[in-house]
C-alpha cells in the first residue's frame, strides 16, 4: 500500500520557520520525483518544491525562492521542505506527492501527474 506522511506543520509568527517532513512507503522512493504543493482556503492547488529522484535535482516556485530547501534521504524513505522567513501568505495545508507515469524520476509542476499524495500539514503563518 502507498503511503506518503506529512509532518511538521504548526503555527509559527511571520519570520519563522519550520521543517516539513514526508515519510513514504509502499513504493520504490529513490525512483520518483516527489512533490510538495500547498492549498489555502479558497484557492487551489499550488505546486511549491519538486525534487527529481536520481539526480535530486530541486525546483521552486517564484514565491519561496531563497527561503525554502527540499532535500532528500533516500535510506530513510523521506523528503524535507525546510521553510525559513515565512510569511502569512504561505499559510496553508501543505502536501506531498510522488509522481506517477512513465516520466516518474523526473519533476512536473503539473499536479495531475503526480498519483499519491498524503493528507497533509497544516501551516499557518501569524502576522
Amino acid at each position: 500500500e502507498v503511503q506518503l506522511v506529512e509532518s511538521g506543520g504548526g503555527l509559527v509568527q511571520a519570520g519563522g520557520s519550520l521543517k516539513l517532513s514526508c515519510v513514504a512507503s509502499g513504493f520504490t522512493f529513490d525512483d520518483r520525483a516527489i512533490l510538495w504543493f500547498r492549498q489555502a482556503p479558497g484557492k487551489e492547488r499550488e505546486a511549491v518544491s519538486c525534487i527529481s529522484s536520481k539526480s535530486g535535482t530541486t525546483y521552486y516556485t517564484d514565491s519561496v525562492k531563497g527561503r525554502f530547501t527540499l532535500s532528500r534521504d533516500n535510506a530513510k524513505n523521506t523528503v524535507y521542505l525546510q521553510m525559513n522567513s515565512l510569511k502569512p501568505e504561505d499559510t496553508a495545508v501543505y502536501y506531498c506527492a510522488k509522481r506517477g507515469g512513465e516520466t516518474y524520476s523526473y519533476c512536473s509542476g503539473y499536479i495531475l501527474s503526480y498519483d499519491y499524495w498524503g493528507q497533509g500539514t497544516q501551516v499557518t503563518v501569524s502576522s
